[in-house]
């Protein structure tokens, strides 16, 4: 800093490229702000056990509250989330799952899949999400990526994909590993794109299961450990999960007329508190559902300017106009600002449906999103034709009057 500080000729050259960006901005007729970031997240409920917490919309993945969001953590069996949702996507239901001596020498909890044994994958899913069986979440691993190594490589690029770029997995059951953790804001992303899997839904929301070994060695039955399903109205899931390390896990989602909403605390009390993610939950759903209502902050109604158009046909100005409508939850406290990113001045020729430019949405001061504005006319450029044409009428032509 202090080199940066005394170094003049940098100073200088610094202030001439500002000015530079300032005077181009006047001479093209508009300013464009840097934008930053949305997500901002609403002050706290009063009380919480976990380490880490987040409410999000899961419509649109807007942070409704977040305690240590980013922070990254152990996450323990909220791990198999992510293993579920690449078995459905990557995987056939229909597969034929072998135990391998691996996935048997895993530790409880366990379904206790022997070496050798034989599954369908849609049997396992069950097993995985309802009983948070750790050898089975190995067999399937190694089913779909050939490998736990193979198949953390697909969590991780699945995890980027989402923009959970501050996850990294190493196991699919969530034991605890070095370099193995999320953050609280990550898991929730991870579980609202989830949530859009009927067959996800429909796996972690049924109470029970029973299926057996293809060669009937042996039967299994599998129950439902999510006591959230059962006692939050609107509850759909999701998964329970603990280790030494995490502490006791929560990811949930409850769903009431036009708000979806997930929820996850990690680190949520040690033994014997078991229940402190229950109550967590029961706060971050409850805080959501009350104080946090629908509103439509950009329409067509939105009154939009008309921009002068410099060198066409006719007219001289272009009407505007939005396609999207954007809805969110937010608190009756919060406030609606926007930041119109438009020329003051276009230059023929312009057609319609071409970007205009942008209208950004701050939701109290946070920017949320960014909509697209377009030219509603079309308008041609004069040129040497037209001239002569314009010659042409007003000296050639001869008045019927």
């Amino acid at each position: 800093m202090k080199l940066w500080f005394y170094n003049t000729r940098k100073i200088r050259s610094f202030l001439v490229v500002l000015l530079l960006i300032s005077i181009s901005g006047i001479l093209y007729g508009y300013v464009n702000p840097q934008t930053r970031e949305f997500k901002c997240a609403a002050e706290a409920p009063s009380q919480l056990y976990a380490g880490a917490a987040v409410l999000m919309d899961a419509e649109n993945g807007r942070v409704l509250y977040e305690k240590n969001g980013n922070e990254p953590k152990a996450m323990a069996s909220t791990t198999k989330i992510m293993t579920c949702l690449l078995a459905l996507e990557l995987g056939n239901q229909e597969d034929v799952v072998t135990f391998s001596a691996n996935a048997a020498s895993q530790p409880d909890v366990q379904m206790n899949g022997c070496e050798g044994e034989q599954y369908y994958l849609k049997d396992l899913l069950y097993s995985l999400m309802l009983e948070s069986h750790n050898d089975t979440a190995v067999a399937i691993a190694e089913h779909i990526g050939g490998s736990v190594e193979g198949f953390a490589e697909l969590m991780n690029e699945k995890a980027q994909e989402l923009g959970a770029y501050n996850t990294h997995f190493v196991t699919p059951n969530g034991l605890d590993a070095e370099n193995h953790y999320t953050t609280a804001c990550d898991l929730a992303h991870i579980a609202s794109y989830a949530i859009q899997n009927p067959e996800f839904l429909a796996i972690v929301q049924t109470p029970a299961h029973t299926f057996q070994e293809i060669n009937g060695a042996r039967s299994i039955a599998v129950t439902n450990r999510d006591a959230f399903l059962t006692s939050y109205d609107g509850a759909i899931g999701i998964k329970t999960g603990f280790t030494g390390k995490a502490g006791y896990c929560f990811v949930g989602a409850a769903q009431r007329e036009d708000k979806t909403l997930v929820s996850v605390v990690l680190g949520s009390g040690w033994p014997p508190h078991k229940s402190y993610k229950w109550s967590d939950t029961k706060a971050l759903m409850d805080y959501g559902m009350e104080q946090y209502t629908r509103r439509t902050v950009m329409n067509s109604d939105y009154e939009l300017p008309q921009i002068l158009v410099q060198g066409g046909i006719e007219a001289e100005v272009t009407s505007l106009y939005l396609e999207d409508t954007v809805s969110l939850l937010m608190r009756e406290d919060e406030t609606v600002e926007y930041v119109e990113n438009l020329p003051t001045i276009l230059e023929a020729p312009v057609q319609k449906g071409e970007i205009a430019g942008t209208i950004d949405i701050y939701i109290d001061g946070c920017m949320y999103d960014s909509v697209i504005v377009y030219i509603g006319t079309d308008i041609q450029r004069v040129n040497y034709r037209y001239f002569l044409q314009q010659i042409f009428r007003e000296y050639f032509l001869i008045s019927s009057d």
